[in-house]
């Protein structure tokens, strides 16, 4: 009898979304799946700038690299990829709580701009880039790169695949939005909520 109800209390637990609590709003499970899909909406374009450090892009195969470029290709993905699992601290405890391993600040609440502001900061930002980007190709701001050895291809297979790798960051900007406008709701409730329990006690 205990251990079927210790398993039904388990499963029950399992079943609550993250963040949930007495008299707390929990994370809504889209949230969940919105701040999973940003790090995968930004990882093909990593992958795309790594074959082509690698020689795998099926392009540009002569040429010639200085010194710093490889280290800047490869740097910029993993630094676009990290910003983009920053993404998971609007539905985990982390982004409400330092982590204990954290000296000097473990256990702090951490304030709800110190998050929001940043995220919203980077949606706006990386919006603009994406605008500047399309619009560059719709009306060529910037000299067309090519196959010639002097940038990125602008036809066959490997454009295709340059272009597929690349479209998946239109959403980062957009989800990130919906996030933080969830993440920043979320918490303004739960204070709210905290504030009127002692008064109702």
């Amino acid at each position: 009898m205990t251990t079927h109800a210790k398993g039904t209390a388990e499963s029950r637990a399992a079943e609550v979304p993250n963040g949930a609590s007495a008299g707390r709003e929990p994370v809504p499970r889209w949230a969940v799946r919105v701040a999973h899909a940003i790090p995968l909406c930004v990882l093909p374009s990593g992958l795309w700038r790594l074959a082509l450090v690698l020689g795998l892009a099926g392009y540009d195969a002569d040429y010639q690299w200085a010194v710093w470029e490889r280290p800047y290709v490869i740097g910029l993905s993993l630094v676009s990829e990290g910003l983009a699992l920053l993404a998971l601290g609007l539905v985990r405890p982390w982004g409400e709580v330092v982590p204990r391993w954290v000296p000097g600040l473990r256990g702090r609440r951490i304030p709800i701009p110190v998050a929001v502001v940043p995220a919203a900061l980077g949606a706006t930002l990386i919006m603009m880039f994406c605008a500047y980007a399309v619009l560059n190709q719709i009306f060529g701001f910037v000299e067309p790169m090519n196959e010639n050895g002097e940038g990125s291809p602008t036809s066959g297979p490997a454009a295709w695949a340059l272009w597929a790798a690349y479209a998946p960051l239109l959403a980062w900007s957009p989800l990130l939005a919906i996030l933080t406008v969830a993440y920043h709701r979320r918490r303004r409730a739960n204070d709210t909520s905290a504030a009127a329990r002692p008064a109702a006690g």
